[in-house]
């Protein structure tokens, strides 16, 4: 699930940036650049980046952004009082990503054994 997921973000990045549309190639340098360090720290900026792809609703930004918290070293209750607030924020619509959610960070827990 994982290595599917990570190869084809990858593959369709690639082609999309291979365009070379300045517009296309600056929201993905700003969508970099917004999760370093700042103000706020990478952990923090990936919670919040987690809440609101699970609130909009979009199953690859919440799979990108589970994997992030979990390389950074989140543990899995972090991780699952961040989905805790989108689910109340968004309201029971969420909890079909939500459940995928889960299914993401076991397979990402099963990687490591």
């Amino acid at each position: 699930m994982i290595e599917e997921f990570n190869a084809y973000r990858s593959k369709m990045n690639d082609k999309i940036l291979a365009d070379n549309n300045k517009i296309i190639k600056r929201i993905f340098n700003l969508d970099t650049n917004a999760y370093k360090a700042g103000a706020l720290d990478v952990n923090t900026k990936e919670l919040l980046g987690l809440v609101a792809s699970t609130v909009l609703r979009c199953d690859d930004c919440i799979r990108y952004h589970m994997e992030t918290c979990y390389k950074v070293g989140l543990k899995k209750e972090e991780v699952v009082e961040a989905l805790s607030i989108a689910t109340l924020v968004g309201g029971t619509i969420v909890i079909p990503h939500l459940r995928r959610a889960y299914e993401f960070w076991d397979a990402l827990e099963a990687q490591e054994r």
